[in-house]
This record gives structure tokens, C-alpha cells and sequence, in this order.
């Protein structure tokens, strides 16, 4: 019973809302400001700066080599790689020395 009192209540406000909206008629249309808009300043100018930026950046990569003018280095890569490997290894190994190292040390 009280599910049924629910939808009926439930469908008489769904139905008042519905004669409200249609009982209302047509809105008038609104005026439209045709002035200038006040953000279009602001947005000229931010457009402006941003050329500016992209500008100064195309004058600094023309300065920049490109990468199909890059000379080559004349060691092969596979050679690059094993000093690369190579030094990782010194560095590495220098680390652990001087964290054993500091473990052996007594405290004071």
C-alpha cells in the first residue's frame, strides 16, 4: 500500500511540473550585447606573445644542427656501448668500495 501511495504521489508531482513547464509559453529572446567583448583583448594579446615565443624558437633551432647534418663520431656503436658499459661498471664498483669502506670503519 504505501508503494502505491508513493507512485501516486510520485506521479502528481511529475505531472504538476509537466503543466508548470507547458502552462509557461515561449521565452522572450534576450538582447545580444553586439559591443566589443572584453576578453577578445586579452586573448590578441596572449596570441601575440605566443607568436613571439614560437618565433624565438624557430630562430634558435635554426642555429641548432640538425640531426641528418650530425657528422658521425667514427666509433660504431657497438664500441660506444662497451665504454658506456665499461664506465658503469668503474662507477658502480668505486661505490660499493667506498659504502664498505665506511661500514668497516669503527664508531667513535
Amino acid at each position: 500500500m504505501r508503494k502505491a501511495i508513493a507512485l501516486l504521489a510520485g506521479g502528481a508531482a511529475l505531472g504538476a511540473g509537466l503543466a508548470r513547464i507547458l502552462r509557461r509559453g515561449p521565452r522572450a529572446p534576450r538582447e545580444l550585447d553586439t559591443g566589443p567583448d572584453p576578453r577578445a583583448d586579452e586573448l590578441r594579446t596572449r596570441l601575440a606573445e605566443a607568436r613571439e615565443v614560437a618565433a624565438e624558437r624557430e630562430t634558435e633551432e635554426a642555429a641548432e644542427t640538425s640531426v641528418d647534418e650530425v657528422e658521425p663520431t667514427g666509433e660504431d656503436l657497438a664500441e660506444r656501448r662497451r665504454k658506456v658499459h665499461a664506465q658503469g661498471h668503474a662507477v658502480a664498483g668505486e661505490m660499493r668500495r667506498r659504502a664498505s669502506s665506511k661500514r668497516a670503519k669503527p664508531e667513535e
